[in-house]
Parts: C-alpha cells; sequence; structure tokens
C-alpha cells in the first residue's frame, strides 16, 4: 500500500541523519547543511528535499548534519530573493527553489530581487511534465470541451505555473481561465476537491502521484491536458497542447519546456567560494547516482532524470538568448500588468 505525502514527510522529519566530525582538511567546515525550500511542507518540493538531506549526508565530508526548513511565500520568490540577499555564502546553505522563477529577470519581474545568472546551480533531480486537471465531477474530461468556458483555475501564485501555465492556455488556446491565487500547496488541491475551482492547471504530473496516489489509483481526476516534449506513457490518450497550438504559437510553449525540463532545481548563493561550490557540486552528483537514493524516489513514485549543475546552467544560458519577439509574447502572457 503506498504511503500518502503527508505521512511521508512525517516519517523523515522523524528520521535521523548520521552525522560525524568532518575532517579539517574538508573545503566546507562547518558540520551542518541546511536545505531551505521555497515551498511549504507537504509538496514535492519537500519531499524530494528530505530525501535528498537523506542521503546527501553519505557523499557530504564527515557525513555533514543536514537540517531541511521551508521558507514558502509568493510562489518561491520569498526564498529566492532571501537566498540571493540574505543567506550565508559560505557553502553552509543551498535553495530549492520553482524553476518558474528562472525566467523572472527575463520577463521583468520587478519582485525578483536577484540575479539569476549570479546563483551557484548544482543542479536538478529530475524534470515533471506540467498537466491541468479537474476532479471526477467535472464534466471537463478534456481540455478541448473547456475552450471558450469562463472557468476558474487556483494558483499559489500569479509567477508560478499554477499561474502562468491556465493563463499561457489563454492566450494560445482559447481558453478563459479565471486565475483565483492565494492557495498554499496542499491546499490548491484540496480546493479543487472541494469544488471551489474547476481546475489546477501546470502542476507536476509524478508530484501529483506521490502526493495523491489514490486520485490516480481510483480514477478520482481527470487528466485534461499536459505539454511535455517526450512521450510520458501515463500521459497517452491525454491532449497534448502542442497538438493543438498553432505553429505560431508552438515557440512559446516550447519555451515553457526549458523552464519544465529543469524541475527540481537547487542553487547555493552569489559569492560562495569556488572550492566550496565543487564540493556542493561533487556532493550532488554523487547523490544522483546513488542507488538507495534512486530506489527510495521510486518508492514514492518520484522520478529521477538528473542534471548537473553546468547543465542547468547551460539551459539558463540558452533561455536567456531568446529572440526579444519571444520573450515579449511571453512577459505579455507570463507577467500581464502585474510586474
Amino acid at each position: 500500500m503506498k504511503k500518502p505525502l503527508t505521512m511521508t514527510i512525517t516519517l523523515l522529519m522523524n528520521s535521523s541523519i548520521c552525522f560525524a566530525q568532518e575532517p579539517s582538511n574538508s573545503p566546507i567546515k562547518s558540520t551542518e547543511l541546511t536545505i531551505v525550500v521555497a515551498s511549504g511542507s507537504g509538496g514535492g518540493f519537500d519531499l524530494y528535499s528530505r530525501i535528498l538531506a537523506r542521503h546527501l549526508t553519505k557523499h557530504f565530508p564527515g557525513r555533514a548534519k543536514i537540517i531541511v526548513k521551508n521558507m514558502p511565500g509568493a510562489a518561491g520568490l520569498a526564498a529566492t530573493n532571501w537566498a540571493y540577499n540574505l543567506a550565508p555564502r559560505d557553502g553552509t546553505t543551498i535553495l530549492s527553489t520553482y524553476s518558474a522563477l528562472i525566467d523572472a529577470n527575463l520577463l521583468g519581474n520587478k519582485n525578483a530581487k536577484f540575479d539569476i545568472k549570479k546563483f551557484n546551480w548544482l543542479g536538478s533531480i529530475a524534470s515533471s511534465p506540467l498537466i491541468c486537471i479537474t476532479w471526477e465531477t467535472s464534466p471537463y474530461k478534456d481540455i478541448k470541451q473547456m475552450i471558450g468556458k469562463p472557468l476558474s483555475a487556483g494558483s499559489t501564485g500569479r509567477t508560478g505555473k499554477s499561474g502562468t501555465t491556465p493563463l499561457l492556455y489563454n492566450e494560445i488556446i482559447g481558453t478563459k481561465f479565471n486565475v483565483i491565487t492565494g492557495y498554499p500547496t496542499e491546499g490548491n488541491t484540496l480546493a479543487l476537491e472541494r469544488g471551489e475551482i474547476d481546475a489546477v492547471c501546470g502542476i507536476g504530473l509524478f508530484t501529483l502521484q506521490a502526493s495523491h496516489p489514490s486520485w490516480f489509483d481510483d480514477k478520482k481526476v481527470n487528466v485534461v491536458s499536459h505539454s511535455s516534449l517526450i512521450r510520458i506513457p501515463e500521459l497517452d490518450g491525454v491532449t497534448n497542447i502542442l497538438d493543438i497550438t498553432s505553429n505560431t504559437d508552438r515557440d512559446i510553449v516550447e519555451y515553457g519546456s526549458i523552464l519544465e525540463a529543469m524541475g527540481r532545481p537547487y542553487l547555493a548563493p552569489p559569492d560562495v567560494p569556488p572550492d566550496r561550490v565543487k564540493q556542493l557540486r561533487s556532493s550532488f552528483d554523487a547523490t544522483m547516482s546513488d542507488r538507495e537514493f534512486v530506489q527510495e524516489l521510486t518508492k514514492f513514485k518520484l522520478n529521477s532524470n538528473p542534471l548537473t549543475g553546468d547543465e542547468v546552467q547551460s539551459y539558463i544560458n540558452k533561455l536567456y538568448d531568446s529572440p526579444s519577439d519571444l520573450v515579449r509574447r511571453v512577459t505579455e502572457v507570463y507577467v500581464g500588468s502585474d510586474n
């Protein structure tokens, strides 16, 4: 029987992490590492980070004690701003943030008080195809049925994926979603279950499978669309937005796929000494290939297709090299008049 995500989080929070004194020649002198998660407890980012902490310690000098803390707010902006401006720059703190924020500077988000290119990127655990869902009682089983209908979509924030995705759909396929912001991570899906909103769009498939396995086993939700560039067996038969998007709009959907590919990124603040960044990256990469780490992710239906820090940086460079006309269109859709 699969454990629900809330039970999983409790188990991980109550479990101990091995700790021993670091060797004196370690590039990172502290015996403690903090992973700050830019979302609340009980979500996919939180679970990934707690599993990461359990195994990262094995690949860190001296089996450093690793603490996971949550810093939710403004769809990840609060924690990311903190990491850039206030976090320790000695290699003892790393951040798990939303990939949706990676293009914040490119789109002119005035609330982003950071320079995304100055962070030290450690890598990403996994990407996650974004889906749009309705509840089992909804008359809408396919996104094509929702085109032109005034419907509501819940979101944690205007700039988060659950906010930008339905707005993008409005622009390119003619849906009429009214995005209701302010729901916490778990509150968004609970609102769907209670009938407060019509849909949740821009939520990760694998995250939802891990947090609510019974929703899929018991067919409690309808997956009405996705926008993945690769075939996902679980989504066979589900409408791909790319298939109903005109050629002139395809580039804006593919733009989002770059962010999707970096789905679970981890970073260190700017100005961390290079030898410490090297150590963090080395430990992160070693954990990604740790058989026990991968097995634990699989146990909770979390996928793992990791990227190195260099690969994440390469994606960021590609994103920031986007043509100006594409950036303008993306800004109109993703940012609107909020910034």
